[in-house]
């Protein structure tokens, strides 16, 4: 009989040659890098409780071109259902831009839906709980309608980039979530489908990634959109962007809104001890900031329309001379629904910043998407994925249209004109918020998302206008104000109604009429 220690060598020694006979020629065969490999993997726990494997060696579900807010916020929304999303964005490090730093409470809600509520704590994020509008030497205050929910439910202000960083952060603590830098050159199509992007590393490499949906949300410079959609971009206007020191707002924790010449001013806090100050200049062209006109522009044209609380402060941002510029891109959505990618945030779809409402449409975005891709396990059945994801256009538009729609038609009503029929329209808006109650409610509703009605706005657009019209006429109508007021009703029809075009009558008021609202998933 063998002796036990001698078999134990030898069960040993077999064993051995096995594992290097795997070692050598199966990883000589099979590389990692290659589709046959087998992968390492570990199993991920999904929010529904189910059990999926991710795969360390690159197999992905979902390519998310682009880590700002849309695609940060969607990438840990995926990772944490479970899905394998590799995230491939430009530059990874703090963005520094001076738009995207007002969330609306209904943003907020949805920042809670998707469980990224702690992204706005740790960057000294200010509460905002309303505005005020400022006009002429008098101002109102404007509440959010806030007193059903919980206390801590509010808009909040901070830097931009801060949020950011704390959204990659989190989403990037997912084990199924790798964010990587580098900038996507194209997307791969082989017969009509999208299968991943080719893109440039930091250190110059050309790589390709691959997975069953790919989602663009690489902003509103996006060069990929263009293969995905009818791009319809409109610039209206550019906002000069300043921060404030060493003062304090009017009215504070709100936003302020001056309804100057030619056009509005903005400001609101972005830390505890700054306030952004956005300029609005009309049209595509701004003064030069190198040869002082921006600054000669600033300190004559606008600080005189200034309040007086901020008017140093004012002053001393222009003088200390970090004046930066934007322009206001407004694009509706208009996609080619394209079997095997998805487009989303800025690249699918702007409207003018005046209303703060860009980042509250990309998270309404992200909660629908999400709950229409959770029922699915397989996503690799591209035409019938495209097919079913025709739901995601309809679904969205009731909070998308109505902040949409909103902002162009605030934007043009609280311009300046020479027009007499628009500056009844300007003053008929401020004097109509000034009511209060369902006056103010209604509007200010719309405007931060808590009220995603389109028809509610239409109502409200008009009353204004026929509030504007009864002011004409009371207490004696005049040949005069009666044409002004037949102007003014034609003006305002000529604010809104090309808006809701745009956005489409149809899914706009009767979304339930289009055939995609009743896409069911796709067989497993």
């Amino acid at each position: 009989m063998m002796d036990p220690y001698a078999l134990g060598c030898i069960i040993c020694s077999v064993l051995s040659l096995v594992a290097l006979y795997n070692l050598v020629f199966v990883r000589k065969k099979y590389p990692a890098s290659s589709a046959a490999a087998t992968p390492s993997t570990e199993n991920i726990t999904t929010a529904a409780g189910e059990c999926r494997s991710f795969n360390r060696h690159g197999d992905v579900d979902i390519i998310i071109v682009g880590a700002g807010v849309a695609g940060s916020a969607l990438a840990h929304t995926l990772g944490k259902d479970g899905r394998r999303v590799l995230v491939i964005e430009r530059d990874l490090n703090e963005p520094d831009r001076i738009v995207g730093e007002l969330l609306q409470p209904g943003g907020y809600l949805k920042l809670i839906e998707l469980g990224l509520e702690d992204c706005v704590e740790k960057i000294d994020a200010q509460q905002v709980v309303g505005y005020a509008l400022f006009k002429d030497g008098k101002h109102t205050r404007l509440s959010y309608p806030l007193e059903k929910f919980h206390s801590d439910i509010a808009g909040r202000s901070f830097h931009n980039g801060r949020f950011i960083q704390r959204m990659r952060e989190k989403a990037s603590s997912l084990p199924n979530v790798r964010l990587e830098q580098g900038t996507v050159t194209s997307l791969l199509e082989e017969k009509g489908t999208i299968k991943g992007v080719q893109y440039k590393t930091k250190d110059a490499q050309e790589l390709s990634a691959y997975g069953p949906l790919t989602i663009v949300c690489d902003g509103c410079f996006s060069n990929l959109r263009r293969s995905l959609c009818n791009p319809k971009v409109d610039i209206p206007s550019c906002f000069v962007g300043l921060v404030l020191e060493n003062c304090e707002l009017p009215c504070a924790n709100h936003g302020h809104v001056i309804l100057g010449d030619p056009s509005p001013v903005l400001f609101y806090p972005i830390s505890s001890t700054e306030i952004r100050c956005l300029v609005d200049v009309p049209g595509q062209k701004v003064p030069s900031i190198s040869n002082g006109e921006m600054a000669k522009y600033l300190k004559t044209v606008v600080a005189p329309q200034v309040p007086p609380e901020l008017y140093d402060a004012f002053i001393a941002a222009v003088d200390k001379g970090n004046i930066r510029t934007m322009p206001n891109r407004s694009m509706p959505a208009a996609p080619y629904p394209t079997p095997g990618a998805l487009l989303m945030g800025d690249a699918f779809n702007m409207r003018h910043p005046l209303t703060g409402g860009g980042m509250t449409v990309a998270l309404s975005d992200i909660v629908v998407l999400r709950n229409l891709l959770r029922p699915l396990r397989d996503l690799n059945d591209a035409p019938s994925l495209c097919k079913y994801l025709e739901s995601f256009y309809t679904l969205r538009k009731p909070v998308a249209s109505t902040i949409n729609t909103l902002a162009g038609a605030l934007y043009k009503v609280f311009c300046a004109s020479p027009d007499p029929a628009r500056k009844e329209m300007r003053q008929a808006c401020f004097d109509y918020l000034s009511l209060g109650g369902q006056f103010s409610e209604g509007p200010v509703s719309l405007l931060s998302g808590l009220n995603p009605r389109p028809l509610s706005l239409v109502l409200h657009f008009f009353a204004v206008a026929i509030y504007g019209v009864g002011r004409l006429l009371l207490p004696f109508p005049s040949p005069k104000r009666l044409w002004i007021g037949v102007r003014l009703i034609t003006s305002a029809s000529g604010i809104i109604l090309p808006i809701i075009k745009a956005e489409g009558v149809r899914q706009m008021f009767f979304p339930a009429t289009v055939p995609a609202y009743y896409r069911t998933p796709p067989a497993a």
